[in-house]
């Protein structure tokens, strides 16, 4: 069972993190989505810069909730640190498990925020991991759109939301066009927006 994080961080951290941010030389685009639940995602991946800029940027925001990571992240006190601010390791060779208990988490919990980077990897892939779309479908919530842009540094919440119909080519297209305009650090290592499996889940 996971444990949902709900409410808004300190405001004094979220101050810090603006602080951070502007020093690194970034942008925070807000404001916070209005929905009690929902699932951000974060897209182009392709840096290891990408998990800090966004764990900072919800800091700034003042989200408090959960995200995502591979299991190799949570190893010894950085491991520690991780899953007290939010983070929860995932074991890939049992995805649908996962699914089933994020379904949970937003089903037994009126506040529940759940950010995920659905290309899994820094790495190119010639596709996304769909998890983020059956987790959200089957919940009913949102998927908000969150961003890093390399090129302008801005990092935070794009202002386009989907809520996922079952029709996963449509759905997609919104997603596609939305990081269309969006620069990762590394372009060639950008995945497309597609997934292994296209069909309509209705």
């Amino acid at each position: 069972m996971i444990k949902a994080r709900a409410g808004k961080t300190n405001i004094l951290v979220a101050k810090g993190a603006h602080l951070i941010l502007w020093l690194l030389g970034w942008k925070l685009q807000g404001p916070s989505p209005p929905y009690p639940k929902y699932v951000a995602i974060f897209a182009p991946h392709t840096s290891n810069w990408d998990g800090v800029i966004g764990i900072l940027c919800s800091f700034g925001l003042r989200i408090r909730g959960n995200w995502l990571g591979k299991d190799t992240l949570f190893k010894g006190v950085f491991g520690w640190f991780l899953k007290k601010i939010g983070g929860i390791p995932v074991d890939r060779s049992t995805p649908h498990r996962f699914v089933e208990q994020a379904v949970e988490l937003f089903n037994d919990n009126a506040n529940a925020v759940l950010a995920v980077v659905p290309e899994g990897t820094r790495k190119y892939s010639d596709h996304w991991k769909s998890g983020f779309y059956h987790i959200a479908y089957q919940a009913k919530v949102p998927i908000v759109l969150a961003f890093w842009d390399y090129k302008t540094k801005r990092v935070g919440n794009s202002g386009v939301a989907v809520m996922p119909t079952g029709d996963v080519e449509e759905d997609l297209k919104i997603i596609r066009e939305t990081y269309d305009k969006f620069l990762p650090k590394y372009p060639e290592n950008r995945s497309p927006v597609q997934f292994r499996e296209t069909s309509k889940l209705k």
